[in-house]
């Protein structure tokens, strides 16, 4: 299930960043929140030695990168 989960993240992180291209610039903090659930999740399913501070703040920063994206979608 993860691996599915991975994939589908890695997905949707392409697509942002094509539609962010076609001129969509908040798309781009879309594409990077899921880069990092992608990385996030392979550390899970790797079981790199990564401590969970650094990958709670990477996941905190990916919030806020969704945040943002969202917001300027919604303003405009």
């Amino acid at each position: 299930m993860l691996v599915v989960s991975i994939v589908l993240e890695a997905a949707v992180a392409i697509i942002a960043i094509m539609a962010a291209r076609r001129g969509k610039p908040y798309v781009y903090g879309l594409a990077f929140t899921f880069g990092i659930y992608v990385l996030y999740d392979l550390a899970r399913l790797l079981r790199w030695d990564v401590e969970g501070g650094a990958l709670s703040g990477l996941f905190l920063l990916a919030t806020i990168s969704a945040l943002i994206a969202v917001w300027g979608l919604y303003r405009k």
